[in-house]
């Protein structure tokens, strides 16, 4: 199964525990292309297939007087990706989080957070959230939790929720779900993705990241804005929305593949496996250079 029949069935749980339906998630994010992960992401996406539920309602990332002002007695849950890659991944001010917690709990809301993106070691954390020291009531996990092997995704709730299927457990089936084949090597992802050694590893070429855009400023300032990092969640951020198809079309010519952020096309997304070394990383960061260089000369034209 893919990520949105998880965000569907995050929505579902939400929905049935709290016996509310209004469903609150940031413009600018995506949460899938299926059913109730696609009526929680944005308009682009949701228009050419007609209108979608009213009960659903975006508001401005990182901006918690907007977000307590729709939530309410009727919302069954918050939707968030700790960094929303596909709007730019710009990244939340400490108090973020931890303020739609309260308001989500001031209104017996669920929080649910998605890191089929974030999670699994990518930001130099074992999840995204854990930057902003908050616990979801339920977690969605995708991509790299099949390690390239087996696909596979996971909704994980916390215990209290599991009373939705007790009456009834089949109110939801799947049919490839459980993916036998593909635990033993989900559990494997979590074995690695968890060890301090591996998460050290990923801060450290973070570092190296983080350096190697501060040199660059200095050489591509006019188009280079900077960088939007946690970890290896990074966003190549330039002058405009013009930069990022011409920077993915530039990245792929030099060996890389960069796709820029559809909902925020300034910014284009890098993000390198997480088990390369210091010396491929600097091959990254001198093939990044030459792809600016592209940039600068494209612009010019």
């Amino acid at each position: 199964m893919g990520g949105g029949e998880a965000i569907d069935l995050a929505i579902k749980v939400a929905r049935g525990f709290t016996h509310k339906a209004k469903v609150i998630s940031a413009k600018g994010g995506y949460h899938g292309h299926t059913g109730l992960a696609l009526a929680a992401g944005d308009e682009k996406y949701r228009a050419p297939f007609g209108p979608m539920p009213p009960v659903f309602v975006q508001v401005p990332f990182n901006d918690l007087d907007a977000l307590d002002r729709a939530v309410d007695e009727e919302t069954a849950a918050v939707i968030m990706e700790p960094i929303p890659a596909t709007s730019g991944m710009p990244i939340a001010g400490q108090e973020y989080f931890p303020g739609v917690r309260e308001i989500c709990e001031g209104q017996g809301a669920l929080l649910i957070v998605d890191e089929v993106q974030t999670g699994l070691g990518r930001t130099g954390s074992l999840w995204g959230i854990d930057h902003f020291g908050v616990v979801p009531d339920i977690l969605v996990i995708g991509k790299g939790l099949s390690g390239g092997i087996y696909p596979i995704t996971a909704t994980c709730f916390q215990e209290p929720l599991e009373a939705v299927f007790h009456k009834d457990p089949f109110i939801h089936v799947s049919t490839f779900g459980g993916a036998e084949v593909g635990c033993p090597v989900a559990m494997r992802v979590l074995d690695i993705s968890s060890s301090p050694a591996f998460l050290d590893h990923v801060n450290e070429l973070g570092g190296i990241f983080a350096q190697g855009f501060r040199d660059m400023r200095d050489r591509h300032g006019n188009i280079l804005v900077g960088l939007r990092q946690v970890g290896l969640m990074m966003g190549v951020e330039m002058v405009s929305e013009h930069c990022g198809p011409l920077f993915t079309r530039a990245a792929y010519d030099h060996g890389l593949l960069s796709v820029y952020a559809y909902n925020n096309p300034s910014v284009a997304q890098l993000l390198p496996p997480l088990i390369i070394d210091q010396t491929l990383a600097e091959e990254i960061l001198q093939r990044v250079d030459q792809a600016l260089e592209d940039v600068e000369r494209m612009l010019k034209r």
